[in-house]
This record gives C-alpha cells, structure tokens and sequence, in this order.
C-alpha cells in the first residue's frame, strides 16, 4: 500500500474512532418535542373558560381546590382525577364542569394529551 494512501486510511479511521461516545452522561435525553401540548399555550384557555368560575383563587359552589396556576391543575391531574372528571358522560353527576355538558372530546384529548407530552407548562 502506497504510503499516501495508508496515511489517508489511517486519517479516515481517526475520524471514525474520535466521533464515538458511549458516556450516557454526555448524552442527550430525548429531543424535545416541538409539537407537545404545553399548559400555557393549550391547556390553561381550557381551564380559564371552563373551570375557573368554580375552581377560583377562592374556590366557589362547593369546589374543593382552585385550578388558577399551572402548579394547581398538574396536581389535580395527577392526583385528583381531573382528566377523569372531565371524561365522563353527559349525566354522571361527577362530570365536570358540574351539571354539564361535557366538554368536546377534542378538548379533552388536548388535556390528555399534555398528560401524555410530561404536564409541559411552556
């Protein structure tokens, strides 16, 4: 093998050996999704225009909690059956917002969807 070549193979696999890193600490975690569902770009509208009359800074109408911050309706998700709430059928006296009608499952599909996409505020 002619030595140009030989240093020009040897050059090539530099490359291919130096471009490698197994290290997971150096990795990225997944990419981030520029299509998630994020509270304040999606859920939060869905929130303000249909729980907040009951679910205010000052809860109302025998509401438990308020579903004002970001903070309050991530928990209320995860630990309070919101999705399910909201999931009912017409005429389960648990549906949510209180005596119906139930939201368009369009809308519920975004709430389920931010569940889904991590509970993402922006």
């Amino acid at each position: 093998m002619k030595p140009k070549n030989l240093f020009s193979l040897l050059v090539f696999a530099s490359f291919l050996v130096a471009c490698s890193n197994d290290n997971p600490d150096t990795l990225m975690e997944d990419m981030p999704n520029e299509d998630a569902i994020t509270y304040q770009q999606n859920v939060k509208s869905i929130i303000d225009n249909n729980c907040i009359f009951c679910h205010a800074a000052t809860p109302r109408n025998g509401a438990p909690m308020s579903l004002v911050t970001y903070t309050q309706v991530k928990n209320a998700i995860q630990s309070r059956g919101l999705l399910n709430r909201i999931s009912l059928n017409n005429g389960n006296s648990l549906l949510m917002p209180q005596g119906g009608p139930r939201l368009p499952q369009s809308t519920i599909d975004i709430v389920a969807q931010w569940q889904q996409d991590g509970l993402l505020n922006e």
